[in-house]
C-alpha cells in the first residue's frame, strides 16, 4: 500500500479517502503512538483539535474526537482556528499532541488530517511511519472511567491573538490595511488581531459558509485583494490560505509581494535589530535566484533545503535558527512560532512597514526578482532525471551560459511521474527560451 502521509499529513477528498472509518483508526493509532508510549507517569494524554471551516470538517473532527476519547485520550476541542494557532495551543496547554483538520489551500471537496507533536511540532517521518503502522494493531479500548472526555477549549482564540498581539514590536496605529482571509481559519481571529494592533482595516474573503473556503480570494487568488487596496488607498493588503499558515502582502500599488521578498525583508529587520541568529536565512530550492543575491548583499546566509516547509523547519532546529519558508509565502519566525503563521507574517510586515516610514514597495526593493519560468514535463521516467547523460550536458550547458545571472533547478515530482524544469535568467525571454529547450531535452529523453 502506498504511504497514506504526504509532504503535509494525510489529505484527500472528503468521505472517498478520509473517510469517517479511517479518520477514527488514525486517531486511535496517534492516541498510541503520540501520548500513551510517550506517557511514563500513568496519566491520560492531553489532545488539542482544531479545523478550518470548510464543512467536512464537521463529521471528521467528531471522529478524531470519537477516536481519541475512545482510546482514553483527553481532549480539547479548539474549533475553528488557523494551523499556527493548534500548534500555538498544543505548546500553550502543555498537551501530548494536536490534530489539524485542514486542506489548506486546497478546494472545498478536500480535506486533511496533520498530527502535530508535543510543543506544537510537525512530526517527522519516523512518527508518521509509527502511526501508519499501529493502522494495523487492535485500537486501546479502555472502558468506564479510563475513556477520555471531549470538552470545549473555550478561551482558544483569545490564547491565539494575546499571543500574536505580544510579537508586536510596536502597534499600527494609522496604517490602512486590507485583510483577505480566503473565506478560511483566520476569517475570525486575523481581523480581531489587526483591529487590537492598531491598523484601520478593511476585509474581505471572512465569510466561510463550509464550501466556499479558498474560492476566488486568499493567497492564490490575489484579484480582489489588489482591486481592494487600490480602491481603499490602502497602505498594505495581506492574503491568509484555508488554514492561514501562509502570507503573500500587496503593496500600495497593488504590486503582489511574495514569500521570498517577505523573507528578504524581515531577514534585513532582524539583522538590524541584532536578532537573527548567525545571520542566516533557511530557504528552499526553490526560491528565487533574487533572495539569494540579496542576501549576500546584506551580509546574510542563506541555507538550502528540499521544497516544503517541514524540510525548512527542520533545517532551522538542526541550527538553531530562527528565520526561514517558502516562495508561497509560509514564513516561520521560530522566535513566536513552530510553524508557518500568516497572521503573524502579516503583523510582522505592517510592524516594520510602521517602524521605519516606508512603504512596503519600498522594503521589498532590498530584493530585484528575476524571472522565473517553471515547466512542468509529464509523462516522463523522473527516476531517470539524475543518471541520463544528454540531459546533465544540456543543464551544463545553460548553467554555462547563464553564469551568474541565473540558474537551473530540474526536480522530479514526489507524487507524478512529472520532471519540474526551472529556470531563472536576468530576463523573461531568456528564462522562457532556456526552460523550454531542457523540457524538450526532458521530454525526448526520458519520455515513457
Amino acid at each position: 500500500m502506498a504511504r497514506l502521509f504526504g509532504t503535509d499529513g494525510v489529505r484527500g477528498k472528503a468521505n472517498e479517502l478520509l473517510t469517517p472509518e479511517l479518520t477514527m483508526r488514525l486517531a486511535q493509532a496517534a492516541s498510541v503512538v503520540l501520548g500513551f508510549d510517550k506517557i511514563t507517569d500513568g496519566r491520560r494524554p492531553v489532545a488539542v483539535v482544531a479545523k478550518d471551516p470548510r464543512i467536512s470538517g464537521d463529521f471528521i473532527s467528531a471522529a478524531i474526537e470519537a477516536g481519541l476519547a475512545a482510546s482514553g485520550v483527553d481532549v480539547f476541542d479548539a474549533g475553528t482556528l488557523p494551523t499556527p494557532a493548534a500548534a500555538y495551543l498544543v505548546a500553550d496547554l502543555n498537551a501530548d499532541f494536536g490534530v489539524m483538520i485542514s486542506a489548506s489551500h486546497n478546494p472545498a471537496p478536500d480535506n486533511g488530517i496533520k498530527f502535530l507533536a508535543r510543543g506544537g511540532q510537525k512530526l517527522d517521518d519516523a512518527l508518521e511511519d509509527a502511526i501508519e503502522a499501529h493502522l494495523e494493531l487492535e485500537p486501546r479500548r479502555p472502558v468506564a472511567g479510563d475513556v477520555g472526555r471531549v470538552q470545549r477549549f473555550a478561551d482558544a482564540e483569545d490564547r491565539y491573538i494575546l499571543h500574536l498581539l505580544q510579537t508586536l514590536p510596536n502597534r499600527l496605529d494609522g496604517l490602512k490595511v486590507v485583510l483577505d482571509c480566503a473565506h478560511g481559519a483566520a476569517s475570525g481571529c486575523s481581523p480581531e488581531v489587526f483591529k487590537a494592533a492598531g491598523a484601520e482595516l478593511f476585509v474581505i474573503g471572512a465569510e466561510p459558509d463550509g464550501i466556499n473556503i479558498n474560492e476566488g480570494y486568499g493567497s492564490t487568488h490575489l484579484e480582489k485583494l489588489q482591486a481592494a487596496v487600490l480602491e481603499h488607498g490602502a497602505d498594505l493588503g495581506i492574503a491568509h490560505d484555508g488554514d492561514a499558515d501562509r502570507c503573500l502582502a500587496v503593496d500600495h500599488e497593488g504590486t503582489v509581494v511574495d514569500g521570498d521578498q517577505i523573507m528578504a525583508v524581515m531577514a534585513s529587520a532582524l539583522k538590524d535589530a541584532g536578532k537573527l541568529k548567525d545571520n542566516t536565512l533557511v530557504a528552499t530550492v526553490m526560491s528565487n535566484l533574487g533572495l539569494k543575491i540579496a542576501m549576500q548583499e546584506a551580509g546574510i546566509n542563506i541555507l538550502e533545503t528540499g521544497v516544503g516547509d517541514r524540510y525548512v523547519l527542520e533545517g532551522m532546529r538542526a541550527n538553531g535558527y530562527n528565520l526561514g519558508g517558502e516562495q508561497s509565502g509560509h514564513v516561520i519566525f521560530a522566535d513566536h512560532a513552530t510553524t508557518g503563521d500568516g497572521v503573524l507574517t502579516g503583523l510582522q510586515i505592517a510592524a516594520r512597514m510602521k517602524a521605519t516610514g516606508k512603504t512596503l514597495k519600498e522594503l521589498a526593493s532590498v530584493m530585484t526578482v528575476l524571472p522565473q519560468v517553471l515547466i512542468n514535463v509529464k509523462g516522463v521516467d523522473k527516476a531517470a532525471a539524475d543518471s541520463n547523460e544528454a540531459l546533465s550536458a544540456a543543464v551544463a550547458a545553460v548553467e554555462a551560459e547563464l553564469g551568474h545571472g541565473g540558474r537551473v533547478l530540474l526536480r522530479p515530482s514526489g507524487t507524478e511521474p512529472v520532471v519540474r524544469v526551472m529556470v531563472e535568467a536576468r530576463d523573461q525571454a531568456t528564462a522562457e527560451a532556456h526552460a523550454r529547450a531542457l523540457a524538450d531535452v526532458v521530454s525526448r529523453e526520458l519520455a515513457l
